[in-house]
């Protein structure tokens, strides 16, 4: 992938419009912010643009339990008391809402069809912001997650690829991905994230390396609060290298949760965006196959303009820092720059010395020395795709034949139509 890489990017326009509740810090309305920016910096002219196809529960339960996804399926805020809700996690941190179910199909569904891309040699990248709900568990909800699209999407790139590498650079550990692949050596998962004095999840210790045949193949790099850009990347390029040589992937998925920047309402990071970008543009140079997803993020102005920035690093266009007039041109009142200073005015230390984070690359070298080599898989007959089904002709008179608008959405959009659509359906609320 020497050339300039294929960039593919997913986005329905009603993904930003679902509503976790008041006061609840997860808001899908970012990803309206996001999308709006990349139009308004004409990115979208350098991509082609997918409406995504929606994930059914049955493409779900190749990773989650049927009686949950029949849960999620079912559970309104209306006869949510008929339903032993507590069996599931739902409640404060995962509430029931409107439309909860249609959420989690638009954004696993952006998940696996990006992965059908790479297995189909279609595009080099691609970009699903709607995505990363990482603490999703088998059979249960957990930090905001409902369905693991990162689970999803992986399992989807197995049918194709030995080895799948996992990196995550959200505040929080990914422990749903990391439980899910636990046992096993097709996938390694690599997680740079806060740990200790309770901070959510609470997994993600440095000596969680996996069991049985996936011993060794999560990697966890334990942080202290406060971290800056120069810390984060002396500790974040070594390891990630190290990880590479050692297994040798031969596709990428990167969670890019933006509650690691500074100042996110949920964070305690030191990042700024172009720190924060520069994990991706390191990640795209290793010139693999690679799934980019969203994930945490919760100062939504920040959010938008972290993965409007990171679009334009991945497309390798320089954008102007000063922010276009858009819909939602307000929210980045006062100074309406794309890099505004995050970090001047954070009033959280770095506790991270440089012999704290050398200790952590060298407990993961030691760890990784301890692999016998990237593993190998058996040939075998490959399965279907996740888009199982086959489109009739545009000018088909059988009756028979039934299709939804998703599948016809597939269909890239023309760039000048797109930008129409995108305003058009916009969130503006």
């Amino acid at each position: 992938m020497t050339h300039k890489p294929r960039v593919a990017y997913f986005y329905d326009p009603d993904v930003g419009n679902y509503y976790y509740g008041p006061g609840h810090p997860m808001k899908p309305h970012r990803l309206s912010l996001t999308h709006s920016l990349v139009l308004s910096y004409d990115l979208f002219q350098h991509m082609e643009i997918y409406r995504p196809l929606k994930a059914t529960a049955f493409d779900m339960c190749t990773f989650h339990s049927e009686d949950y996804i029949n849960f999620l399926q079912r559970v309104t805020p209306q006869n949510i008391g008929g339903f032993t809700s507590s069996r599931f996690n739902v409640g404060e941190d995962c509430p029931v809402f409107p439309g909860m179910f249609d959420f989690c199909s638009i954004y696993s569904g952006a998940s696996l069809d990006g992965a059908v891309k790479l297995n189909n040699n279609q595009a080099d990248i691609v970009i699903n912001w709607s995505g990363g709900f990482h603490h999703a568990k088998k059979f249960e909800a957990s930090g905001f997650c409902y369905v693991n699209d990162i689970v999803l999407a992986i399992l989807e790139l197995l049918k194709h690829h030995a080895r799948v590498l996992y990196i995550d650079i959200d505040i929080h550990h990914g422990d749903g991905v990391q439980e899910a692949f636990y046992l096993t050596d097709r996938v390694m998962t690599v997680s740079f994230h806060r740990y200790g004095n309770y901070f959510f999840p609470g997994t993600g210790d440095l000596f969680e390396v996996g069991l049985e045949r996936g011993k060794f193949y999560s990697v966890n790099v334990p942080l202290k609060e406060g971290i800056d850009d120069e810390s984060f990347l002396s500790i974040f390029k070594p390891v990630v290298e190290k990880v590479v040589s050692f297994y040798q992937p031969s596709c990428v998925v990167l969670q890019c949760g933006a509650d690691s920047l500074a100042g996110d309402r949920l964070g305690c990071f030191n990042l700024s965006i172009r720190g924060h970008g520069d994990c991706v543009k390191f990640v795209k140079k290793l010139h693999l196959p690679l799934l980019v997803l969203g994930g945490g993020g919760y100062t939504i102005r920040n959010v938008a303009r972290c993965w409007a920035y990171e679009t334009a690093l991945i497309l390798g266009k320089d954008i102007d820092h000063l922010i276009p007039t858009n819909e939602y041109y307000d929210f980045y009142a006062p100074d309406y720059s794309l890099l505004p200073d995050l970090v001047s005015n954070s009033k959280t230390d770095n506790h991270n010395t440089r012999q704290y984070l050398d200790l952590i690359q060298q407990s993961v070298t030691e760890h990784l020395r301890m692999l016998p080599g990237a593993p190998a898989v058996q040939m075998q007959e490959i399965p279907p795709d996740f888009s199982r089904l086959e489109l009739p002709p545009e000018d088909s008179t059988d009756m028979d034949i039934r299709y939804n608008s998703y599948e016809r959405d597939k269909i890239v959009s023309y760039n000048a139509e797109f930008y129409d659509l995108g305003n058009k359906f916009s969130d503006h609320s």
